[in-house]
């Protein structure tokens, strides 16, 4: 009997009954025979794997200080009056253990950002103090390690085989209050363009995720890791139903470079792009909407390497369906340096499929033109030993020379976010700002470079 039949009888039975006459009977355990249907079974296997996370920390703030008051906070303020002041904070979160042998738990970055202290509560009340192994900020994703025997661990599910509709199940910590399993669907898949993060290919879901629950998990009714639960929309500062989740297909391709290299090994395509519309789709005779539509390749990249070109449209990674450029950057940027993937891309209105072998984002010398047409003549690469972009090469009278830029600039900002390698810069180039304020490195010192 389906679980739908299940639910009807068991509605009937409650409606025919009456209110008064429940109140004072004993609900049935089965129907006809059968167990009434429950998730208690899945969860029961599940759980034990699903933690909470407390972390302590101070933050270091610059304060301004007002000139009248500067006397109290004696000499050693800067000029401008901003004096260094150190806050202890406290925060909740969720994780979730995915390997039991080896006491890794995943979570995400924003919960154990800037931590001292981290401990992981089990759900059987065993408490242990945890090690970073490593997070990415793009992503929001951390995995973290605690050692301690007897643990249970969830299975990964392949998170491209997920439809709009299959029932998924949230558990998490949700204000503190411990374990709280809620249940829904699937809404959408591949929601990006909100800001969240850098790299969003987003599971959307109508199960209840509050403040807590970030880094917990998303099931399916097979008890399988389909998504780590990471922001909600709430307006009010509630659930309305709207709930988003990383997919397990990305968070386990970043947790084993973790796990082998300690850091994410980001791998890159080299193409500049945007979405497929309908205009587009009619110009190049393709009859779906769906896919990442490339403008530029660039030179010396993987996709140039492979033989991908302008002007293709690519519709799909390792067989697994494209639907847009904003996926395809989150799938390819979750994906480590060297691995080869094969790409399915529409050419003149034909299939094909490239095999492509990905290059790591911050090894590669970049004509900065692809980024911003005001780098024209600028060749850019992986700062040697610190975070930022570095102006390796500058043309005499190009357009990156007028602009103020010089050899040996290490590019660390852009307007008010920082720049660690080049795929952060090429992300914040992508967001297209009116105006674009560099900060650059020369030397001892900062100073800005405006570009228009």
């Amino acid at each position: 009997m389906s679980v739908w039949k299940h639910r009807l009888i068991a509605t009937s039975f409650a409606l025919t009954m009456g209110i008064s006459s429940i109140a004072h009977a004993a609900l049935p355990i089965a129907v006809n025979g059968d167990e009434l249907p429950s998730l208690a079974p899945v969860l029961e296997t599940v759980t034990p794997a699903v933690v909470s996370i407390s972390v302590s920390g101070t933050k270091v703030s610059n304060q301004q200080i007002p000139e009248v008051f500067r006397y109290f906070f004696g000499p050693e303020g800067s000029p401008n009056g901003a004096g260094p002041q150190e806050r202890p904070f406290q925060g909740l979160g969720s994780g979730v253990i995915i390997d039991a042998n080896k006491g890794y738990v995943i979570t995400n970055s924003h919960v154990i950002a800037e931590a001292d202290e981290i401990i992981v509560s089990l759900n059987d009340g065993r408490e242990y103090e945890a090690k970073v192994l490593g997070s990415d900020k793009e992503t929001d994703i951390a995995l973290v390690q605690i050692d301690a025997k007897d643990l249970h661990e969830v299975k990964f599910a392949d998170s491209d085989q997920l439809r709009v509709g299959d029932f998924v199940v949230a558990i998490g910590n949700p204000f503190g209050l411990g374990q709280t399993v809620t249940s829904g669907i699937v809404s959408a898949l591949g929601r990006s363009g909100l800001n969240i993060e850098k790299l969003e290919n987003f599971i959307q879901t109508d199960a209840a995720i509050n403040s807590g629950n970030s880094g917990g998990a998303l099931i399916n009714l097979r008890g399988e890791l389909i998504g780590i639960n990471t922001a909600i929309i709430a307006p009010g500062g509630g659930n309305i139903g709207i709930g988003f989740a990383i997919p397990s297909n990305m968070v386990q391709n970043l947790s084993e470079q973790i796990v082998e290299f300690g850091e994410i090994r980001r791998g890159v395509l080299g193409v500049m792009g945007g979405e497929l519309n309908s205009e587009l789709a009619e110009a190049f005779g393709i009859d779906s909407q769906n896919g990442a539509f490339v403008n530029e390749v660039m030179p010396d990249s993987a996709a140039s390497e492979a033989g991908i070109q302008a002007g293709d449209i690519i519709v799909s990674v390792n067989a697994k369906k494209v639907n847009s450029f904003s996926e395809l950057r989150a799938k390819i940027g979750t994906m480590g340096a060297g691995k080869t993937v094969q790409i399915g891309i529409m050419r003149d209105g034909k299939r094909q499929t490239l095999e492509v072998t990905l290059k790591r984002g911050d090894e590669q010398n970049v004509k900065a033109k692809v980024m911003h047409p005001a780098l024209e003549g600028a060749l850019l690469s992986a700062a040697d030993k610190e975070p930022g972009v570095l102006v390796s090469k500058i043309e005499r009278g190009s357009p990156a020379d007028q602009n103020g830029l010089e050899e040996g600039d290490i590019i660390v900002g852009v307007n008010k976010t920082d720049v660690a390698n080049l795929a952060e810069l090429r992300s914040l180039f992508e967001t297209e700002p009116n105006i674009l304020a560099l900060k650059i490195k020369r030397g001892d010192s900062y100073l800005y470079r405006i570009l228009r």
